[in-house]
């Protein structure tokens, strides 16, 4: 099964070629090929592409739907000016929050890494470098981004926990995928994005969260950027009123730790597979 999931999309072109020697040989009565090349093309691209995919490996999107608990993550920090404002907000609330980061800005603001973990937030693994390219890189290369950036975190006393793991754009791929069952990782998407990529506005950030959010949601939001000099500034007045919101609603604010713990989400990732 694994190797199935880590070779579909090998498999998805060797269909697909194989089809279009077929047509060229036998004619019309071999188009019938095309509708299993073209469901495969699109599990693949679907693998690929939806950040919840299990298809090249099994990912966790949501905890328990049935909770009162919501998990807020942070992407691409720490950021030196963006991530303190974070946690002051999060204290203020009384809220945790999960905070991915990534590698090398966590090897260079570590001061911000142990208060992140002092303060009982949890920080796990968006590889080490945040390559847009990474999709593309062999298994070794993977398996690389992972360690390094599993070392920094270690280095600061979490690395005991199992690896929780968001891979940069939430893109997948066969080649990840061998690497992230080497590494025995548990794969973390979202389920409900803030947008905050693209709306400059906390105000319109916040009201998207607050008007699609549910029991068991993670909220993919952003403190860092992947790219250098670049800031997510609104995020500290998004995730005030983000807080401020789920707090009328009834909702608590925990980690994603916590979260899938309380649906035992994590034990069962293995008969999946």
């Amino acid at each position: 099964m694994r190797w199935l999931r880590c070779n579909l999309h090998h498999l998805s072109l060797a269909w697909l070629i194989a089809t279009g020697m077929a047509i060229a040989l036998f004619g019309w009565p071999a188009l019938a090929l095309l509708v299993p090349a073209i469901a495969l093309i699109w599990l693949v691209a679907d693998g690929i592409a939806r950040p919840a995919s299990s298809v090249f490996y099994p990912t966790i999107a949501h905890g328990p739907r049935g909770s009162r608990r919501v998990a807020l993550t942070f992407d691409d920090g720490p950021d030196p000016d963006v991530t303190p404002q974070v946690l002051d907000a999060l204290a203020a609330a009384g809220a945790h929050a999960t905070f991915f980061v990534i590698g090398r800005k966590l090897a260079a603001q570590p001061d911000i890494g142990r208060r992140i973990v002092a303060e009982g937030h949890a920080l796990d693994n968006h590889s080490w470098r945040h390559s847009r390219l990474q999709n593309f890189y062999r298994p070794r290369r993977h398996r690389e981004e992972i360690d390094r950036c599993h070392e920094a975190i270690a280095a600061l006393g979490r690395g005991d926990r199992p690896i929780l793991y968001r891979p940069p754009v939430g893109l997948k791929c066969g080649e990840l995928a061998r690497a992230a069952w080497q590494r025995d990782v548990t794969m973390v998407a979202w389920s409900l994005h803030s947008h905050d990529t693209r709306l400059p506005d906390p105000e319109a950030i916040a009201a998207r969260v607050l008007a699609r959010v549910r029991g068991g949601d993670i909220v993919l939001l952003h403190d860092g950027h992947d790219l250098p000099g670049e800031r997510r500034a609104h995020c500290v007045e998004a995730v005030r009123l983000i807080l401020e919101g789920l707090r009328e609603k009834g909702l608590e604010c925990v980690t994603v730790p916590e979260l899938l713990a309380s649906g035992h989400l994590i034990d069962r990732l293995e008969p999946v597979l």
